[in-house]
Order: C-alpha cells, then sequence, then structure tokens
C-alpha cells in the first residue's frame, strides 16, 4: 500500500492537534504536533505576538514534509516485515498504511503545495473550519500556548480556504471530535 501523508489543518484554536490524535488513532497512524517542529525562533516571534513570515514559515514546512516522509517510510520497511493482509480495514482503505498525521495550520495553497511535495507519497489535507466568534472563544479558554488570541485575525486573512482544492476535507470546529474523526475518514 502506498505511503499516506494526512494533514489536519485550519486557523489557530480549531483544535487540529486534537483531531490530529484522534484521528491518527483510528487509522493506527503516528501523530506528530507540527507545531513541536517549529524553529525556537518561530515560537520565539509568535510567543511576542508577531505572525510568521512566508521565509519563517518555509523551512518548517519543509521540516514538517521530511518528517512524513521519514515516518511513512520507516512504516513501509516495518509493514513489510508483517505478512500481507495483516493491517487492513478502515472504509477509507488507510487503516494500518504506511502513513502519519501531522497537524499544521497550512494557511495558504503556496504551503499546501510545499507539504504536497513531489507526490512521494500521498497527502491529504482535513481541513477544520470554524466561525472567528466560536474560535476566538476557544482561544480566550484555552492556557499554555504560544500562539496569542490576538493573532487570529491575522490567520484568519491569511487563510486561503482549500476545499476546491484535491484530497481536501473539511470538517466543522463544532462537532465534536468523534464525529469530526467520521467525516475525515468517510472523505478521505
Amino acid at each position: 500500500m502506498d505511503p499516506v501523508f494526512i494533514v489536519v489543518m485550519g486557523v489557530s484554536g480549531t483544535g487540529k492537534s486534537t483531531l490530529g490524535a484522534a484521528l491518527a488513532e483510528a487509522l493506527e497512524f503516528p501523530y506528530v504536533d507540527g507545531d513541536d517542529l517549529h524553529p525556537r525562533s518561530n515560537v520565539d516571534k509568535m510567543a511576542a505576538g508577531q505572525p510568521l513570515t512566508d521565509a519563517d514559515r518555509e523551512p518548517w514546512l519543509r521540516t514538517i514534509r521530511n518528517t512524513a516522509e521519514r515516518i511513512a517510510a520507516e512504516r513501509q520497511i516495518e509493514m513489510g516485515r508483517r505478512e500481507q493482509g495483516e493491517a487492513d480495514g478502515a472504509a477509507s482503505g488507510f487503516k494500518g498504511a504506511p502513513g502519519v498525521v501531522i497537524a499544521c495550520s497550512a494557511l495558504k495553497k503556496e504551503y499546501r503545495d510545499v507539504l504536497r511535495g513531489g507526490g512521494a507519497i500521498r497527502t491529504y489535507f482535513v481541513f477544520i473550519e470554524g466561525t472567528r466568534e466560536v474560535l476566538m472563544d476557544r482561544m480566550t479558554k484555552r492556557s499554555g500556548h504560544f500562539m496569542k488570541a490576538t493573532m487570529l485575525d491575522s490567520q484568519l486573512k491569511t487563510l486561503e480556504d482549500p476545499r476546491d482544492e484535491p484530497g481536501v476535507v473539511v470538517v466543522s470546529v463544532e462537532d465534536a471530535t468523534a464525529v469530526q474523526v467520521e467525516k475525515a475518514i468517510e472523505g478521505l
């Protein structure tokens, strides 16, 4: 089975980490939070309330893509050691495949194109959408995250709606995580 890379995307406050981890568990994929792959300079900049530039994001996006390719390749080797047919299942056909789920804002098409890479692994996006009001409410209630609630408007302004791009599934921020997972798997 071909390797699979699923990006759970959206602006800050949508629940990318929560959905990413739940989707990865449902598909038996490893999960990586893209925020953990930011260089320290990006984290410091966002913590200071400064939006990232495209130049700040480019190496981070390449790191995410490289991480996805590395993990998928490792899983493919591991699965090659198992007997054929041992890991198959979910309606999407991805369960148990050599794949990975990574949460990443991926706000612009050009960022998503970097994440798509050269086609070495099939890349899909699960876009979590929500209204500014709902997102602001969610962000003001969370603590311990480097992204400040004041950055939401900047992210919403930057967001280029991905729904017309290939390999994109849209879920609502207002749905329960289990419903989001179900809709994502059905759409993949």
